[in-house]
């Protein structure tokens, strides 16, 4: 039986429908296309999508500020702002994107072991960013980026620098990595310093690198620069003397104040120990105080000279009163008051000259002690110094309802009240200006401040010219004197106080209170060594001659003119001298 073949027949109609359909839709997708990305009104049209893309793509970076500049009184550097960057990184992005040989070389890049990184990784597999590397140099991290890791990115910082070092350490003080401050006058005018970080808008691409700039949103404002009243050459002159003679004595610390007595600005501020603000690996907690503000002492004979003021105001005692300290020691109810040797017969020059107990206490017993107190606190004692320098002490002047006589006269020697080195630098200005206080200021100012007249000029005058004596070879400050310059001051050596109670007889503190030149005084400076253990201990010896080097480098610094030269040496002599130290 013949087979019969079969054909389909598809009608007409129905192939041109199916082939119009198939010709139709690209042109119904194209159309769709078209409309979700020029009908803004869509639903999900252009805005949509616009929207949806930016979110993903574009980000608001900030733009770091920079921080104030920090300089002397002369305009040198003592804290400025680097540039740095900072390696960031996204976790996610590098698991997903980054290949293994890319997370070998960034460990390698790091300086830090393949297993370390993988570890910090996984500490921080459930976030999107985390600190690679904080305020790398910019080359090195600028290495480190070219080798084009997914995820890893860097952002711009600023790092302090510390030009001078521990020259300044804790007066200028320093700040965190996060550039805030965190001591010193880095603390004190941290909200002058900080400037005001701006903003932008950026496009990234997947692996979270910067493809482009779109926008400034906001830009930044640095910081307000701030102009110490320092000046980096005495404060140089300052910390190289007493580094010197801290290690030679092996003593516990030390402090310099070399302050202007016309402006009351402070032009130099040392300590030490220090430490290298620019490395802080090492740093040890007592290095980091600015002793000078923050810490007390009992200024023991330092203040005696304004006993000697008090004396001459009670009006009880002239200049030329004589007191008899014989025989050299002197017993007020229990305790006895010795001097070293017998003086005899001494005025009040003499007393303050041989920086007598028994002549002190004598005069101390004679005065009203309120009153000695009022002298006291009228040369700034008991009150703060108004530096806005973090921490700084108020120091203490005890008040008493009832005096007893021992107390009395130690009192009027320096013991019973304590002061900072600033506070006591603060009065012997008075001492140089001619009875009048002004306040201190660790910034530069503009012209020169009003006084407090809080002395008699003329009875000032006289103790100041009782200082010259006390520092003459005759006195106890023979060592303080200057080559072609006058000096006035006073040596302290104080046992320091017990943990429990009472005073250590074998711990002292080593002190020296002083101006030049006499009769027109432009500097004031304050020595203390703490605790001296090679043997010296007295002021005289120890801290007299840190004065002597200090204020006569600064005096020829400041280009004072020398007022005192012998038959011997005449003002070219000094100036080659001057230039032999390599004075400028």
């Amino acid at each position: 039986m013949a087979k019969k073949s079969l054909q389909t027949v598809i009608p007409r109609w129905r192939y041109y429908f199916v082939m119009l359909a198939l010709v139709s839709l690209p042109i119904v997708v194209l159309a769709k296309i078209a409309q979700l990305q020029i009908m803004p009104d869509e639903e999900h049209g252009v805005d949509f999508l616009q929207t949806q893309g930016d979110a993903r793509a574009i980000r608001q970076e900030a733009i770091p500020a920079y921080r104030g500049l920090i300089t002397d009184r002369n305009g040198e550097p003592l804290a400025v702002s680097t540039p740095v960057t900072t390696l960031i990184a996204n976790p996610q992005h590098i698991k997903q994107f980054a290949k293994p040989q890319q997370i070998l070389q960034l460990a390698q890049a790091l300086n830090i072991s393949e297993a370390q990184l993988k570890a910090r990784l996984k500490r921080y597999r459930n976030k999107s960013f985390m600190h690679l590397a904080r305020q790398l140099p910019t080359a090195e991290a600028e290495a480190i980026l070219s080798l084009q890791i997914p995820g890893v990115s860097g952002r711009q910082e600023y790092k302090r620098f510390y030009p001078a070092g521990e020259v300044t350490a804790q007066l200028v003080g320093f700040t965190d990595i996060n550039d805030d401050g965190q001591e010193g006058m880095e603390l004190a005018y941290n909200a002058w310093l900080t400037g005001e970080p701006g903003a932008k808008k950026v496009v990234k691409d997947l692996a979270g690198r910067v493809i482009k700039d779109i926008a400034l949103v906001k830009p930044a404002h640095a910081g307000d620069s701030l102009r110490l009243s320092i000046d980096l050459r005495v404060q140089y002159a300052a910390y190289r003397a007493l580094k010197a003679s801290v290690q030679k004595h092996q003593a516990k610390s030390g402090s310099v104040v070399v302050l202007d007595v016309e402006s009351g600005e402070v032009l130099a501020m040392a300590n030490q120990p220090s430490f290298n603000p620019n490395d802080r690996s090492n740093l040890q907690a007592g290095a980091v105080r600015n002793r000078a503000i923050t810490d007390m002492m009992e200024p023991g004979s330092t203040v005696k000279p304004f006993t000697i003021l008090a004396a001459l105001e009670s009006g009880k005692f002239q200049p030329d009163t004589l007191v008899d300290t014989n025989p050299g020691y002197l017993k007020v109810s229990y305790k006895t008051f010795v001097d070293p040797s017998n003086y005899g017969v001494l005025d009040l020059a003499g007393v303050l000259q041989k920086s007598s107990q028994v002549g002190t206490t004598k005069l101390a017993l004679a005065l009203n002690p309120d009153a000695t107190r009022q002298v006291f606190e009228r040369m700034g004692f008991g009150e703060p110094v108004g530096s806005g320098f973090p921490g700084e002490t108020l120091g203490n002047l005890p008040g008493h309802r009832n005096w007893d006589p021992v107390t009395q006269a130690t009192f009027a020697f320096g013991y019973g009240l304590s002061v900072s080195s600033l506070q006591l630098a603060r009065a012997y200005a008075v001492l140089a200006n001619n009875g009048y206080r002004k306040e201190v200021s660790l910034v530069a100012l503009d012209g020169q401040p009003e006084g407090v007249k809080v002395m008699d000029p003329s009875m000032v005058e006289t103790v100041r010219n009782m200082l010259q004596a006390a520092s003459s070879d005759q006195g106890t400050g023979k060592r303080a004197m200057i080559d072609g310059y006058s000096v006035g001051g006073k040596t302290g050596t104080l046992h320091k106080v017990k943990a429990g109670g009472g005073y250590d007889q074998n711990r002292y503190m080593s002190a020296f209170a002083g101006l030049s030149p006499i009769e027109n005084p432009r500097l004031v400076t304050i020595v203390v060594i703490d605790e001296p253990r090679d043997g010296d201990y007295f002021g005289g010896l120890v801290a007299a001659p840190v004065f002597s080097e200090v204020t006569g480098n600064a005096l020829r610094l400041l280009q004072v003119t020398p007022d005192q030269l012998d038959s011997n040496r005449t003002v070219a002599s000094l100036l080659r001298a001057s230039k032999k130290r390599g004075d400028s």
